[in-house]
């Protein structure tokens, strides 16, 4: 079976660089130790070898699609839900009370990342149903929990998320769908949803929606918006199912992700569909934000997924495929020679090393972040709030870095492949299509960026920042302890003083109220941070592989060491310059993007 993603690399990741084995010293966690996660890790694995990788291009040909009211999916999605259920996987991070696992998110995501390179059709199904149910368990009273929890955890039932409207797209303050309250203790809902990604085929019985409503009266924008659980079948008293009013209008045919399938659901035509309110009225958009970033992560966890397995599928091409022939050192070619293989060639190995550092680096970044959700799950006080503040800041990283860097990433696998790269007799035109949707998922790049730079670099007075920064300090100073490293500390040092000042450039314009200039870049913010936040990841990477070289500590051979270096310094010679240019465009005074009164560009 051709190599989809590296086991060692992440295993390397979590017990060697992030050293998540000391989360198992907290109470929540005790159940587990290394060798306990290790196998779980193995055995999900052979699951995804076996169940997953095999129907990957099969489910992109037999794409879903609907028909008579019904979406139609291929049927290895119920071979998998099954044994999901089965394995506890579809709820496994959750509390032991509410029947999960308790495992720790960082080897959740971990799961999620063999899942998704083996088949990036499939994730969303179980995922979503785990992140509903999980909104379910922490809002919603326990009538709700015991009505629709177990039957989402056992694979019986699935979950979506419902926001985006026809009429609003990602701009939730402009919802339309309504809540009228009864005195049966239900809420009346109507209204149209689009883009609900899993949100109908023939493998579930039914499906929880997670529904963004106004109750009538409620106040404009997004203060008045409540979180209601709409179930498309309700349960009734005997225990069986009655059609509560929920209709799927389409799927929509997409451009890639074809197995997974987007639908259109209309609530409310015939007047008969309830909800019921979860929480409190009008918190539903703080409520759903638990979700929501618990899904970016998701998001960027399948992002560099992909791009995983699209580099490993790029790196076997060029290792079987012998084309031309190396140059001496007289810059001649030996025509008498044989081919030799395209990966001897300084440009493929190039692209090849590009994408080994952007997949690398993002999966870093994915177990730090998912390493912070479980420090916050065992910490109190000032500690936690410590940990919180940088899963806030990491969180629009994480999610945007691998979707846009990943694309990026993929595009020079294709581009190793040359002309067959191209065709769909290989897999990484697959890969291409399928990676471009992680940058519109839950929230656009442009939505990431205004969060990251609007909301979490200014939040309490930058304290994020700040304690990030620190976070980066620390790492320069562990790598300065060896000579290989110290110049590749210094020079994250450098950009973070440029970082610095661009920030202090930025803040003067939200200081003097110009909101729109501060923001007008801030998508150019988010690629320049980003590249030192991963450049801040791989000096971690490779801090960790010289103390298992010096120290004889490791568990891999020193060549899978020596390649996390290499990588490290082809980053920063390839990538963590481009910082400069991003930063000119920071701190340029011209106002090119912002509309003027006289309108003069198109």
């Amino acid at each position: 079976m051709a190599k989809y993603m590296d086991m060692d690399t992440l295993r390397f990741l979590l017990f060697e660089c992030h050293e998540v084995q000391k989360l198992l010293e907290a109470p929540r966690y005790a159940d587990f130790d290394q060798d306990a996660l290790n196998i779980l890790l193995d055995s999900f694995k052979d699951f995804a070898d076996k169940e997953l990788y095999p129907y990957f291009r099969e489910m992109d040909e037999q794409a879903a699609y609907y028909k008579d009211g019904k979406v139609i999916v291929h049927p290895q999605l119920e071979v998998v839900l099954k044994k999901m259920a089965e394995l506890g996987l579809i709820g496994a991070n959750y509390d032991h009370e509410d029947g999960g696992m308790q495992i720790p998110e960082s080897i959740f995501y971990s799961l999620s990342h063999i899942m998704d390179s083996a088949n990036n059709n499939v994730t969303g199904y179980p995922s979503l149903t785990t992140g509903s149910g999980r909104l379910i368990v922490t809002f919603g009273s326990q009538e709700l929990k015991d009505t629709y929890v177990p039957k989402m955890i056992a694979g019986e039932w699935g979950g979506t998320m419902c926001l985006t409207e026809p009429q609003a797209g990602s701009s939730l303050s402009d919802i339309t769908s309504s809540a009228i309250p009864t005195e049966d203790g239900y809420y009346k809902i109507s209204g149209q949803k689009i883009f609900i990604s899993g949100g109908d085929h023939e493998y579930c019985s039914n499906f929880v929606h997670l529904f963004l409503a106004r109750i009538d009266g409620a106040p404009a924008g997004t203060r008045g918006i409540s979180l209601f659980v709409v179930p498309k079948f309700r349960p009734t008293a005997d225990g069986g199912l009655e059609d509560n009013d929920v209709f799927t209008a389409a799927d929509f045919p997409k451009l890639g992700q074809k197995g997974y399938v987007t639908t259109h659901l209309v609530f409310g035509e015939k007047e008969n569909c309830r909800g019921w309110l979860v929480g409190e009225p009008n918190r539903g958009l703080k409520y759903m934000f638990q979700m929501m970033n618990e899904a970016r992560i998701s998001v960027g966890v399948g992002a560099l997924s992909i791009a995983t397995a699209a580099y490993y599928a790029s790196l076997q091409y060029a290792k079987e495929r012998p084309q031309g022939r190396r140059l001496s050192d007289t810059g001649t070619k030996n025509v008498e020679a044989d081919q030799t293989l395209i990966i001897n060639h300084p440009d493929v190995r190039r692209m090849l090393l590009l994408q080994k550092a952007v997949i690398e680096g993002s999966l870093s970044l994915a177990v730090e972040s998912a390493k912070y959700s479980d420090l916050v799950h065992v910490t109190e006080g000032e500690e936690h709030d410590e940990h919180l503040l940088m899963l806030e800041i990491l969180t629009p990283i994480c999610k945007t870095y691998p979707s846009e860097m990943g694309r990026v990433s993929i595009s020079n696998g294709l581009q190793v492949l040359g002309g067959y790269g191209f065709t769909s007799d290989f897999v990484l035109q697959q890969y291409y299509r399928d990676i471009r949707i992680t940058s519109l998922y839950e929230g656009t790049t442009g939505i990431q960026s205004l969060d990251l730079l609007g909301r979490k670099v200014t939040m309490k007075n930058g304290a994020a920042l700040k304690l990030l920064a620190a976070k980066m300090q620390e790492s320069i100073m562990a790598a300065m302890a060896y000579k290989e490293l110290k110049p590749y500390a210094m020079d994250l040092g450098e950009k973070l003083k440029l970082a610095q000042k661009v920030i202090g450039h930025l803040l003067q314009f939200a200081a003097q109220g110009k909101f729109e200039r501060f923001t007008a870049d801030a998508t150019v913010f988010m690629d320049f941070f980003s590249n030192i936040t991963i450049a801040w990841q791989w000096l971690k990477m490779a801090t960790s592989a010289s103390k298992a070289l010096s120290d004889n500590t490791g568990t891999q051979k020193a060549e899978f060491y020596q390649a996390k270096i290499h990588t490290m310094k082809f980053y920063y010679k390839y990538e963590l310059p481009k910082t400069l240019s991003a930063a000119y465009t920071l701190v340029a005074e011209d106002e090119l993007t912002i509309q003027k009164e006289e309108e003069i560009l198109f």
